[in-house]
Parts: structure tokens; C-alpha cells; sequence
């Protein structure tokens, strides 16, 4: 199910979505769509990141070493 939203964005930017819809034969919500796709991929990345380095800091997290994970997943006996 989608859902429609308003943006302004510049005319500059604009101009470059009708451009490469136009070359390519896609549309400007093609686009848009794919771009913001990517971005907010990113940014949970970004943010997951930083949260999981925040609870590292704070004692609410731990990590392990590769010999530690090797160890416990059984690992060390197929090598």
C-alpha cells in the first residue's frame, strides 16, 4: 500500500529529475522513491550504528572476539 506525501523541492533539483526521467523514460517518483530508499537505508545504518557504540560506552552492550564467537558457535572444529 503506498502513501502520497507533499515535498517541495528546489527547481534546480527539479530540472535534473525531469532530465534524467526524460533520458532514462522512468518517472520523477522512480526516482525520488529509489533515492530516498538508499538514503534512509543509510541513515538506519548511521544510527544503528551509533546506538549499538552509545551502549558499548554506557556497559549496556558487550562484544566478543573472534576467538570467543569461534568458540561458542562450535566453529573451532571445522577449521
Amino acid at each position: 500500500m503506498s502513501e502520497s506525501i507533499s515535498v517541495r523541492l528546489p527547481k534546480e533539483l527539479v530540472d535534473r529529475l525531469d532530465n534524467l526521467a526524460k533520458q532514462t523514460g522512468r518517472t520523477r517518483t522512480y526516482y525520488i522513491q529509489e533515492a530516498l530508499l538508499e538514503k534512509v537505508s543509510d541513515l538506519e545504518l548511521v544510527y544503528l550504528a551509533q546506538k549499538r557504540e552509545e551502549d558499548l560506552r554506557a556497559g549496556r552492550s558487550k562484544t566478543h572476539t573472534l576467538d570467543e564467537v569461534i568458540e561458542a558457535t562450535g566453529m573451532a572444529d571445522t577449521v
